[in-house]
């Protein structure tokens, strides 16, 4: 096994919540409006130092999807999932994106998921499982 490089990003950024290793800059989220199996989750352009798994078909609130799930390349921890493909016209916008499940991360402040944090947002995206 080699050695691992992992991209160190500079302002507010998320990280993984076991090893701390940079994911991805808040100025990237794309929605806050998302949701998992254990609570919120966020909607990203960009991630770095993930790893991918196998492509899956996920059966989600908005309906099919293509997705793999996405691995801290630090701790090999599963931080969410990417959107390969979305069948549904209206469901296009998520392809290529990344979504990061608060409860596997850690906040620009190196805070935990917290509700009260996410309590305090709004938004008006549909809400995927």
């Amino acid at each position: 096994m080699g050695r691992i490089f992992l991209i160190h990003l500079e302002g507010n950024n998320y990280s993984c919540k076991h090893c701390q290793a940079h994911l991805a800059l808040s100025d990237d989220i794309f929605s806050k409006s998302f949701h998992c199996r254990h609570g919120k989750a966020y909607l990203f352009d960009k991630v770095v130092n993930v790893t991918v798994g196998e492509k899956e078909e996920r059966l989600m609130i908005t309906g099919l999807h293509t997705v793999v799930d996405i691995f801290c390349v630090g701790c090999g921890s599963i931080v969410g999932w990417k959107y390969e493909a979305a069948p549904d016209k209206t469901q296009k916008y998520k392809e290529g994106k990344y979504i990061l499940e608060r409860f596997k991360v850690l906040g620009p402040n190196g805070s935990p998921y917290s509700i009260m944090q996410d309590s305090q947002m709004t938004g008006s995206d549909t809400d995927d499982m």
